[in-house]
């Protein structure tokens, strides 16, 4: 698996017929997003790829209460796949500073 790739779960999980599956699937959503495809380092800051969107940019909008609806009609350059980017690089980053030694 890739380093990018970010599978989300908001539930432990547990093996069925299928694979890995949910205890509690009304709350649970699963995807592979590989946001390196999607999201480039553009002078220090994470950019949706072919736009001036920052990654920043999307997530004060989700924040703000748009919807990925919304966002997708203000922005229609943008795709839905976009938008999951952003939140699987946001997520990956939070992981990855959550681990980093205290100096």
């Amino acid at each position: 698996m890739l380093p990018q790739a970010v599978l989300y779960c908001s539930v432990a999980r547990f093996a069925d017929s299928s694979g890995l599956s949910c205890k509690i699937n009304s709350f649970c959503y699963q995807y592979l997003v590989d946001y390196s495809k999607i999201i480039t380092i553009e002078p220090g800051k994470p950019i949706i790829r072919g736009t001036r969107m920052t990654v920043t940019d999307v997530l004060e909008y989700l924040a703000g209460g748009m919807s990925e609806a919304e966002i997708l009609s203000d922005f229609p350059d943008l795709t839905a796949d976009d938008i999951k980017a952003c939140l699987a690089f946001a997520a990956d980053r939070e992981r990855k500073l959550a681990y980093l030694p205290a100096i």
